[in-house]
């Protein structure tokens, strides 16, 4: 199949989530649970100030209403929400190298790859979340100046793990 075919429709194949993609949405959901669970548990607590926004070294470099806090939770289960339903159509997402031998394998691919941003993120919220939290109650300073490399690295190295293996699998 020449890579330019654009008549090539892409199936429908109903492929079940893995057993890593089970247990990673259940615990992504359960540590979400946990965070707003803590969140209305120190809610009483916060000052009606609370770190709204960090620069790059991980430092607050604005104060916010402790409501803007809701909005965090909120983007996090709107990305979950999208995220999941574009795992189900995976005939949906854009690949290099789709031919009628290796289909299969690439849907599976774009699955994990989503499901494991969609869990990345979600966990950047909770942990966002909770940061904000303690630097508001005195616990902590900041985020920590390995804040940012650490989740640039660790997500522009799943989506290049993945994209990888789409790229061998013609």
């Amino acid at each position: 199949m020449d890579k330019y075919n654009y008549n090539f429709t892409k199936p429908k194949l109903d492929i079940p989530k893995s057993t890593f993609q089970k247990v990673f949405d259940i615990v992504t959901m359960i540590v979400f649970a946990a965070g707003i669970v803590h969140l209305i548990a120190v809610w009483g607590q916060l000052p009606d100030q609370v770190p709204a926004h960090y620069n790059a070294a991980g430092e607050v470099n604005r104060w916010g209403s402790k409501w803007e806090l809701i909005i965090l939770p909120i983007i996090a289960a709107f990305l979950a929400i999208c995220m999941t339903f574009l795992e189900k159509h995976p005939e949906w997402h854009n690949y290099m190298n789709l031919n009628e031998n290796n289909i299969e394998f690439q849907y599976k691919n774009s699955i994990l790859l989503l499901n494991v941003i969609k869990n990345e993120c979600v966990l950047l919220f909770v942990f966002l979340s909770y940061n904000i939290t303690q630097v508001a109650l005195g616990n902590a300073e900041s985020l920590g100046s390995l804040f940012l490399p650490i989740f640039l690295v660790s997500l522009f190295a799943s989506m290049a793990f993945f994209i990888v293996r789409s790229i061998k699998h013609k």
